[in-house]
């Protein structure tokens, strides 16, 4: 049967079985087919010494002795049994079964499933048979359901799919591929993976379609990254390498290693004809803004105008009054353009930039208003791009035809998502910090310690130095006993009074008060910040030495990194406290973690293997795909080859036009990437 058939023409179909399944997005056999299990129950039949504790078993043994039933309430009991398992006699418990009791006879042979109480050795009973095993079925597969369906009628429906549609299933991966990494064929796996019969075979079965996924997901990102690079007019910056290397020496500070190779790999991209379109990540003071200023300048050199976008006013207002600095020797003119400049004063900022008079621009999302207009826009830089939405990044984009893009953030992103979610791009990565910089000291303590640690924080204000207190939420909940922004802020008000000053910042205040507060921050008018996670992407304040975060347990190991980071950014020692009392194991594995290292990158993998892709940036917009099969943290050997093998593929003749890649290609064609086979 051709596995474009509606479902409907399985037997047991009929129209309320086609709707749940429609809702459940299964139309065809094709759709049913490749409806993975999320789960296999295994039965089979395991030594009770080598069981690990609260771990799911299925043994077979021989009841012992008259079963005992407790009424526990309406519809509800339990019925406890002992059974001799091998050598081991264990306690046997259904609840409300009451009913088993008439068939545990003493002497009778059990099969039972259910978990495994290694202290107790009790057996908490979820399914079970009178018998010795006999169906030989030790693996089931159990899948995401809706509606009336159940798990018996779908394996029903799977196994007669899996039967109709034999031998008329294409293999989409090339034989090649196949042979070089010992892959199963497309239905052999597809078989093997709803109905396994082993451990070793369900292993290799997923092997299989984790790696497909993983090639096909790539091959877009690749496909998608070609069609970037060989846009129709490309940006070729022929920047001045003599005045590119007067500007570098003459910077206040030499630059780091990893510094000078990223600053090669984007130079290297601005010459080529094709646009760039480049991720650049360093840590929180890893010195990604001089980059973007060599960036800029070798635009200008090259006669071509630069626009750099921050996410707030300030952090615009910082970068425009840094790179002026930088550039005034130079005769770089800089200006800066947000919501607050207006009138005149605006007219005249928008007159000069299309008349060419203005190099780099540099403001907020007010950038990319449409009367925002460049005269020769070669460079486009968007600092903490995550920030902004795609639709933002890419208004800016076309302001100019197709110049080239450099997108910054201080967010550690770990290589498996950064594969993924920014397949399409090249990485940068400054992986090392300017010379001198001290490493923030930073210690987890219990709440009984508040006192205590304000006592110590006085200490630094007293020595003329700054602090921020992060809390979690804004105002008092009902349900989260958690510490609140605005009680804190009333509390250190209050303790503090007539010696320093103390400022609230949370996400409910109009965008100019926040910005107020931040400034006055900044300008040394406020010298204690109570604040929610609005400072994590925030001003410089080098004065700041001191930072103390309330409920830290409420927060991901990469958040918090990211707000140590607004500390320390002076030549003074500087501090973080984490006044947490985590109740799980992964909470305090996260405090442990943020005492033992100032890595945001060993941070950020950590995060991901505690927290899942999933939760990793915390929205859904993230970039991260939804997989039937791979999981991104444990399967990054395999993302890692089938990015080598997507790249290899895309960028050979051959797989434009072998029949072994024609099913490939026609699936990139599907994904709208490619049209009549080629680059659309």
């Amino acid at each position: 049967m051709d596995n474009k058939a509606p479902v409907s023409s399985l037997k047991g179909v009929g129209k309320q079985a086609a709707e749940t399944l429609r809702d459940m997005k299964i139309e065809s056999l094709e759709d049913l087919i490749m409806t993975f299990p999320y789960r296999h129950e295994d039965f089979q039949l395991k030594d009770l010494a080598e069981t690990p504790h609260n771990e799911r078993v299925t043994v077979e043994g021989r009841v012992e002795n008259e079963p005992s039933v407790l009424f526990l309430g309406k519809n509800k009991s339990r019925t406890t049994v002992t059974v001799l398992v091998g050598r081991h006699l264990v306690k046997a418990v259904f609840f409300n079964q009451h009913y088993v009791k008439a068939k545990l006879q003493i002497g009778a042979v059990v099969t039972l499933t259910g978990k495994w109480d290694r202290g107790r050795q009790l057996i908490t009973v979820s399914s079970h048979s009178i018998g010795p095993r006999t169906d030989g079925a030790d693996f089931e597969p159990v899948y995401s359901l809706k509606g009336s369906m159940h798990q018996k009628t779908f394996r029903k429906l799977m196994r007669q799919a899996l039967d109709a549609t034999k031998g008329s299933l294409q293999d989409c991966l090339p034989a090649s591929i196949r042979e070089e990494y010992q892959l199963l064929p497309f239905e052999q796996a597809l078989e093997t993976v709803h109905f396994p019969e082993d451990a070793a075979s369900l292993k290799q079965a997923r092997r299989r379609f984790v790696y497909e996924e993983l090639l096909l997901f790539q091959l877009k990102m690749q496909a998608l990254r070609k069609k970037n690079r060989e846009a129709e007019g490309g940006s070729f910056i022929d920047y001045d390498l003599v005045r590119l290397k007067a500007f570098i020496d003459a910077l206040p500070f030499d630059l780091t290693g990893a510094q000078k190779r990223v600053v090669n790999e984007i130079c290297r991209d601005m010459k080529e004809p094709f646009r760039m379109n480049r991720l650049l990540q360093g840590d929180v003071g890893s010195g990604k803004t001089v980059v973007a200023a060599i960036a800029l300048y070798a635009a200008v050199t090259a006669g071509k105008q630069g626009a750099l976008m921050a996410p707030t006013e300030i952090l615009a207002e910082q970068h425009a009054n840094t790179l002026e600095e930088w550039f005034r020797p130079f005769g770089v003119s800089v200006a800066l353009l947000t919501g607050s400049v207006k009138g005149k004063r605006r007219k005249e900022v928008l007159k000069r930039l299309v008349d060419g008079e203005i190099d780099i621009l540099i403001g907020t999302h007010a950038l990319i208003q449409p009367e925002v207009l460049f005269k020769s826009l070669g460079l486009v830089i968007t600092d903490e791009q995550h920030r902004f939405g795609v639709d933002q990044r890419r208004v800016l984009k076309d302001k100019a035809l197709n110049p080239d893009v450099l997108f910054m953030t201080a967010t550690p992103i770990p290589r498996t998502l950064a594969i993924s979610a920014f397949g399409e791009m090249d990485v940068s990565i400054i992986d090392e910090m300017p010379a001198g910089r001290k490493e923030i000291e930073t210690y987890w303590m219990k709440k009984e310690m508040f006192g205590k640690i304000v006592g110590r924080m006085e200490k630094e204000l007293l020595a003329g130095r700054q602090a921020y207190v992060i809390a979690p939420l804004i105002e008092e909940s009902e349900t989260l006993e958690y510490q609140n922004a605005v009680e804190l802020y009333q509390q250190l008000t209050a303790y503090f009074e007539g010696r320093h000053t103390v400022g609230l910042m949370h996400g409910r205040l109009h965008p100019d008060e926040k910005e107020e507060t931040m400034r006055e921050f900044a300008e040394g008018k406020i010298a204690v910040l109570v604040s929610t996670t609005v400072v994590e992407v925030g001003v410089n304040v080098p004065n700041a030495s001191f930072m103390l975060i309330y409920d830290a347990e409420r927060f991901g190991l990469s958040q918090l990194h990211q707000l140590r980071g607004r500390v320390g950014r002076g030549s003074d020692q500087s501090y973080c406290v984490l006044l947490a009392d985590p109740k799980t194991e992964i909470g305090k594995e996260r405090m442990n973690s943020m005492t033992e290292t100032n890595d945001g990158f060993i941070l950020a993998e950590k995060d991901l293997e505690l927290r899942g892709p999933g939760d990793f940036f915390g929205r859904k917009q993230s970039g991260i795909p939804e997989f039937r099969m791979a999981d991104l943290v444990h399967d990054y050997r395999a993302l890692e080859a089938a990015r080598k093998d997507a790249e290899e593929l895309i960028a050979s003749e051959a797989f434009w036009v072998s029949d072994e890649t024609k099913c490939l290609r026609a699936m990139l064609e599907d994904s709208g990437i490619l049209e009549g086979g080629r680059l659309d």
